[in-house]
């Protein structure tokens, strides 16, 4: 007969197992840390064995944790929106110093989905080395006027156009107008 789901034991496992990565810490250091056995977070962290209380208190101290977080306890939901202030937004400069790139997207998805708003002095260029295989821009003007290289391919984009092109290879932009250029620009990372 299966007994319903609040009577059974909270699995820790993959919590445990996501601190710990998070953390960068390896089963030995955790081991050493929290006093508890390497074998036994091994069998944490496959759900093959449910840790005692003191074992879980031992377990979130080396980790920094309520115990609760790592009983998988409700965790603090997200606030439906979430604003960011814009002294709170990292740039980048080029090194001309003529472009800036306003980092928009949220640093747990850097390597795999990036955008950026990016504004381009008279002159400036921002010259990229390839991206890993597969790796795709798309740059959409929003003032002014952009060129986009990719690898031997030139084109120029005026306000209102997009550009989707290949960056596994050299690239670059470069507003070649007299006045400042903004655009967006998303980097899509192959999965």
């Amino acid at each position: 007969m299966n007994r319903p789901a609040a009577h059974e034991p909270p699995r820790v496992g993959e919590t445990l197992a996501a601190l710990r990565q998070d953390r960068a810490l390896s089963l030995d250091e955790l081991s050493r840390q929290a006093g508890v056995s390497k074998s036994m977070l091994s069998q944490i962290e496959r759900n093959q064995a449910n840790p005692t209380v003191a074992v879980v208190w031992r377990l979130a101290n080396a980790l920094g944790v309520p115990m609760a977080e790592l009983l998988g306890a409700d965790k603090p939901s997200q606030p439906q929106i979430a604003t960011v202030p814009s002294h709170a937004t990292p740039s980048l400069r080029s090194p001309d110093g003529h472009c800036e790139l306003r980092i928009l997207g949220p640093i747990e998805l850097a390597g795999q989905f990036e955008w950026y708003e990016l504004t381009v002095q008279p002159g400036g260029a921002l010259e990229s080395e390839p991206h890993e295989p597969g790796s795709r821009e798309h740059l959409s003007v929003l003032s002014g006027t952009l060129e986009v290289q990719s690898a031997e391919a030139v084109t120029r984009l005026k306000a209102g156009e997009t550009a989707r092109y290949a960056v596994d290879q050299p690239h670059a932009i470069r507003n070649p107008a007299k006045s400042t250029a903004q655009a967006l620009l998303v980097v899509v990372h192959p999965a």
